[in-house]
């Protein structure tokens, strides 16, 4: 195979390129902005010194990684036009996608009872479920011809490359994912439904109201995570190939990345203020230097 893969992006229409860049663009920045918000004032506010917030911090880097991973390398072929790269390091890209990926949902299934074993756990768990498929992914010969459509090294359309068979990798993928998303939304399921029957023992309507209203917020966004990425991994034939995984894709990688540091941390009453405090002590500050 040639010593470069490209990647084929959401379109190929230049207009249409400068307006997903735009969108995209701002999207990126503000998911970095909420995520860096989220790790700063939980590291300086002792307030926030606790097992839940040390867990958002890290969820809040982990959601940083995984956007970095994917967001860039799209935004400069957007800009530039130029959507190829070596094999390396669309292999390389694949991975760490799929392994901060699946960190994301091990996070979220251990969301409520958080310790320093069950974060790092996570990460362990994700890297040892994608080690056996990436060491044979590596190893796959590839022929050509060497165009994807999809905006990032995914692993089905990265199969279509291969010129040998692939239904062990195709096997394996489809184990892992149904390992990673059916085992962690099991969980989270169970979680939620202790969290709403709590919720329902409230006497106060006004608490039930504002209880919903958050638990709502955060099961609009692993919804849509779940089931964006159950539609996109857990079926037979993992090549793919279709336009509406992109944009499928796009809600799993992006969209939820978007939502994720607001609703389950920036309207968090003591994050807020929290912020609130930091923002009156640099007042405070700048009038006393001045």
């Amino acid at each position: 195979m040639p010593n470069c893969t490209a990647v084929v992006g959401l379109t190929n229409d230049n207009h249409l390129s400068i307006s997903i860049f735009l969108v995209l663009l701002a999207t990126f920045l503000l998911i970095l902005m909420g995520n860096i918000i989220i790790v700063t004032i939980t590291l300086v506010d002792h307030r926030l010194q606790t097992p839940m917030y040390f867990f958002l911090r890290n969820f809040s880097f982990l959601e940083t990684c995984f956007t970095l991973v994917i967001i860039p390398r799209f935004l400069y072929s957007l800009l530039t036009g130029r959507k190829a790269f070596s094999l390396p390091t669309c292999l390389l890209q694949s991975f760490f996608f799929f392994f901060l990926g699946s960190s994301v949902f091990f996070h979220l299934a251990v969301i409520n009872r958080v310790c320093l074993y069950l974060v790092l756990g996570c990460w362990l768990v994700s890297f040892l479920l994608l080690l056996p498929t990436t060491v044979l992914f590596v190893h796959l010969p590839f022929c050509g011809p060497n165009i994807i459509n999809h905006f990032y090294c995914d692993t089905a359309p990265l199969l279509q490359l291969s010129c040998t068979d692939t239904g062990i990798i195709e096997v394996g993928a489809l184990v892992t994912a149904v390992l990673t998303l059916l085992s962690t939304l099991t969980v989270s399921i169970i979680s939620y439904g202790c969290i709403i029957s709590t919720v329902m023992r409230i006497p106060s309507s006004a608490g039930r109201k504002k209880a919903f209203s958050t638990c709502s917020a955060h099961l609009t966004v692993v919804m849509i995570l779940y089931s964006s990425s159950i539609f996109r991994y857990i079926r037979p034939g993992q090549h793919g190939g279709w336009d509406f995984d992109n944009v499928v894709s796009f809600f799993h990688t992006v969209v939820t990345q978007l939502f994720n540091p607001y609703i389950y941390a920036l309207r968090n009453e003591q994050v807020k203020q929290a912020l609130k405090d930091t923002q009156s002590m640099e007042f405070i500050t700048r009038k006393i230097r001045s």
